[in-house]
């Protein structure tokens, strides 16, 4: 009996933030895209990477992304505005603490 792509993304608020993800994986269809499009992996790579994974739900999430574009480029977005308000929010002491001896040796 043949599986769906359907069936193996879910979306639940339980899991991932009901983000897509592979039913049965914390998984979400955007760490599938980021590993194969932004890091280079294919998809045997990636069940590498993560063994409990099947080829199948690898190529069902990026179907999934193919199908979903806004959705999961909106995802992107979100996650990319979260990080940069973090790194707002929570200065790195260790590049204060480096300016800092740049700034002293300059002197």
């Amino acid at each position: 009996m043949a599986t769906s792509t359907e069936q193996r993304i879910t979306k639940s608020p339980d899991v991932c933030g009901g983000k897509a993800c592979i039913a049965g994986h914390r998984v979400r269809v955007l760490d599938v895209l980021v590993w194969h499009e932004h890091q280079g992996m294919t998809p045997d790579e990636i069940v590498s990477h993560v063994p409990t994974l099947t080829l199948a739900d690898v190529h069902a999430a990026l179907a999934y992304y193919f199908d979903h574009l806004d959705e999961i480029q909106q995802e992107m977005r979100d996650e990319r505005s979260r990080a940069e308000e973090f790194h707002r929010s929570h200065p790195s002491q260790l590049e204060a603490k480096l300016r800092q001896e740049g700034l002293e040796r300059a002197s």
